[in-house]
């Protein structure tokens, strides 16, 4: 046999362009060893076809547009009406550390009006919200069964959905739900969420609750498996570590909606995803209720960012001291203006006054990020060591 190629060159060929491959592969070759590896190797591809080297047989292929996975239950962008029924008293009185979930039945009506019924796990979750004397509500968890009992549903094939309550009036939940669709535009890469109509119908009491705003929020794992990425879990990492477009964007976004409850080193309020474990993650923010752009009367900034209210505006990135690097999130937001603006003015669920307020919030960051002096000042501010800018929130227990 012929050693036609350089030693470096087929184990760049064997190793991918793995830096770490390549320099165990050479040490192979200097030991006597990778000759005989690689005449096994080319017996096995004389004699069989179907041999391939380990590595992926495909490329991931790029995230496309918001595709449901599965079923229509993120897809449809009509309001589901739902009821719970079931001891739900059990359920909002179960707000300890440790709560526990609790049968209830869920129904709904299908586009042929048929009541559909399934047996569903619930129990409260998170933290803030879910303290008796800071919300009404607090958020749910929808455990659902077996695959074959919700294939014919909405719900056909998921597990456990996050359900956002209302905290004290349920308006706020609406302009919450209307972050995450403008999140959508900016990327597949961002949670889907559907807006529901939802009725607690307590059989232990004869009175029915009035119908109340909800949100049924895509799981974690399917926003990671309709972008053909996994979920990474890297505490303590530094912005810096992430895959930077996105992570520019994602911080003018939030810069935009007036939210700075989240951080990446805490992962609070923020997913990581990636296509394996060892690539860069891309950051996915989601839990906007403290967000200016929905300003409920509960939301407060953290006392250490020395901020007098959420509707204030505090570029929570990290010093990028070259300005030109914000030049590509700039005109996506630019371009995006028109559907932003959009989402609010053609929601049927805000009132005159809410959309006004919006818009003018909106109207206030595009004068800022078109004014390139007024830009560097906000953009730059956590480059100032006296400022709070780098200031890390820890945030609370995870929902």
């Amino acid at each position: 046999m012929k050693w036609v190629a350089s030693t470096a060159g087929i184990c760049k060929l064997l190793s991918g362009d793995h830096h770490r491959s390549i320099q165990f592969c050479n040490l192979l070759f200097k030991a006597g060893v990778m000759k005989k590896i690689l005449l096994i190797t080319f017996v096995s591809i004389s004699v069989w076809p179907g041999f391939v080297r380990s590595q992926p047989s495909k490329p991931v292929a790029p995230p496309g547009p918001l595709s449901d996975l599965p079923g229509a239950l993120f897809t449809d962008t009509s309001l589901l009406r739902m009821e719970l029924k079931g001891n739900i008293r059990a359920v909002m009185d179960d707000r300890g550390d440790a709560p526990v979930f609790h049968p209830l039945t869920l129904s709904y009506r299908n586009e042929n009006g048929q009541e559909v019924l399934l047996t569903v796990q619930v129990k409260t979750r998170g933290h803030f919200r879910k303290a008796r004397e800071n919300c009404s509500y607090p958020p749910l968890l929808i455990s659902f069964p077996k695959k074959d009992s919700t294939q014919s549903t909405v719900f056909a094939g998921q597990v456990k959905l996050k359900l956002v309550m209302p905290c004290k009036d349920d308006s706020y939940v609406v302009k919450e739900w209307l972050v995450y669709k403008l999140y959508n535009l900016i990327t597949p890469r961002s949670f889907r969420a559907r807006l529901v109509k939802l009725i607690m119908n307590d059989d232990q009491r004869k009175k029915q609750s009035p119908p109340l705003f909800g949100i049924l929020l895509e799981d974690e794992t399917q926003v990671a498996k309709r972008n053909n990425m996994i979920l990474v879990n890297r505490k303590l990492l530094r912005p810096e570590g992430t895959e930077q477009k996105n992570f520019l964007d994602m911080a003018v976004f939030e810069y935009m909606i007036g939210n700075t409850d989240w951080s990446v080193q805490y992962l609070q309020n923020i997913k990581l995803l990636a296509k394996d474990s060892m690539d860069i993650p891309l950051t996915v923010p989601y839990d906007f209720d403290h967000a200016g752009i929905v300003s409920p009367p509960y939301a407060m900034p953290a006392e250490e960012l020395q901020m007098s209210s959420v509707r204030e505006r505090r570029f929570r990135g990290y010093c990028v001291g070259d300005m030109s690097r914000f030049d590509q999130s700039i005109a996506l937001f630019n371009s995006l203006k028109n559907q932003f603006y959009s989402v609010y003015t053609t929601c049927p669920y805000l009132d005159a006054k809410s959309i006004k307020t919006i818009t003018e919030y909106l109207d206030a960051f595009y004068k800022t990020i078109n004014n390139p002096k007024e830009l560097k000042k906000d953009f730059t501010y956590p480059c100032d060591p006296n400022g709070t800018g780098n200031v890390v929130i820890k945030g609370l227990k995870e929902d």
